[in-house]
């Protein structure tokens, strides 16, 4: 791949996969093209190699913005921009309804128009609902669609669109569906970043409900390879589950974080449960793993560790992303507010 065309760079797994990308792939060259709503951050960008990565502030829902961004001669459109935070979706839809839904379908008419190669959409298990509890049950890419929120509907919207493309127009799809992804540069309201930082400033740290509902957590550097294993080899209007076999409760995630910080497990608090909230997620990731080859290099242990020190490391990052200090880096770079679209 020569020529990349991400959408959503700036956020916590775009930026990493831009990161990745521009190491494993030395003479590619990315085009990132960003809204830069609340949660695109270009402090994740600020040392990359800029005679190889051009950063360009444009909305996916604009079709003549990402026309007039993307030029032709691109191998590959891998679409990141999502509107993602599934309690701001209950709140409001509507943002969600219009990035993943209709900013997905503006980007797969671009790339025919454009003659882009393939398209990537990354997507998420929550388009396919909530397990049972017993353990037994697994995410295939053969699970039926039932989304449970707003957000992950929009989600199984796109995916529903990205294969009419490809059944309809030819278009080289491909759509990857991983769990929860953690490590650096992830924005402060997610889950993991909140209770460490919280922990790390002795402050209480919000549980949904009993805390007993399952994730299936992976490493985003360990994701990010798994997408660009796809972009290389994955098959044409394929589906890959992406997932380090990695189930865990919330609680248990949060015990651990508390344990590797040295902080009490009285500063967990129970707050009301979401409205609608999924209990399990698990994802069988045996086609990726048989057709691709990939295996996650990180265990739980190791990539906790590592997120965990960067946490502690980069604490300036941590305060302008809570403090949306941050917005003012593009002011000062590009001029003009990051909200304007």
């Amino acid at each position: 791949m020569q020529k990349l065309f991400i959408t959503g760079g700036a956020g916590f797994i775009g930026s990493a996969f831009v990161r990745l990308a521009l190491e494993r792939w030395p003479s590619c060259e990315v085009v990132n093209f960003d809204a830069l709503t609340y949660a695109g951050n270009l402090d994740n960008l600020r040392d990359l190699d800029q005679t190889r990565h051009r950063f360009v502030k444009g909305d996916i829902a604009e079709k003549q913005a990402v026309l007039d961004a993307l030029a032709t001669g691109v191998d590959a459109i891998v679409n990141f921009a999502a509107e993602s935070h599934v309690d701001r979706s209950i709140f409001s839809a509507d943002e969600f309804i219009r990035t993943n839904v209709l900013g997905t379908q503006v980007l797969l008419d671009c790339a025919r128009e454009r003659n882009v190669r393939r398209f990537l959409q990354v997507s998420t298990d929550e388009v396919m609902g909530s397990l049972p509890e017993d353990g037994e049950a697994f995410f295939t890419e053969e699970s039926p669609f039932c989304p449970n929120s707003p957000y992950a509907a929009s989600k199984a919207g796109a995916e529903h669109l990205v294969r009419a493309a490809h059944h309809t127009f030819g278009l080289d799809t491909i759509i990857t569906r991983c769990g929860n992804n953690y490590g650096p540069r992830q924005f402060p309201e997610k889950f993991l970043p909140l209770l460490m930082a919280n922990a790390m400033s002795d402050k209480s740290i919000p549980v949904y409900g009993d805390g007993l509902n399952v994730r299936d957590w992976v490493y985003v550097d360990d994701h990010c390879r798994a997408l660009l294993l796809a972009l290389e080899k994955g098959k044409s209007g394929a589906i890959y589950n992406v997932g380090a076999r990695n189930e865990r409760r919330n609680l248990d995630v949060a015990r651990s974080v508390l344990d590797q910080l040295g902080k009490p497990h009285s500063l967990l608090k129970f707050v009301k449960d979401r409205p609608g909230h999924d209990r399990r997620y698990a994802i069988d990731p045996t086609v990726i793993e048989a057709e691709l080859g990939w295996s996650p290099e990180e265990t739980w242990e190791s990539g906790l560790r590592k997120t965990i020190t960067w946490y502690q490391t980069n604490s300036s990052w941590v305060e302008r992303a809570r403090s949306g200090a941050y917005r003012e880096f593009y002011a000062q770079l590009y001029g003009g507010e990051v909200g304007a679209h």
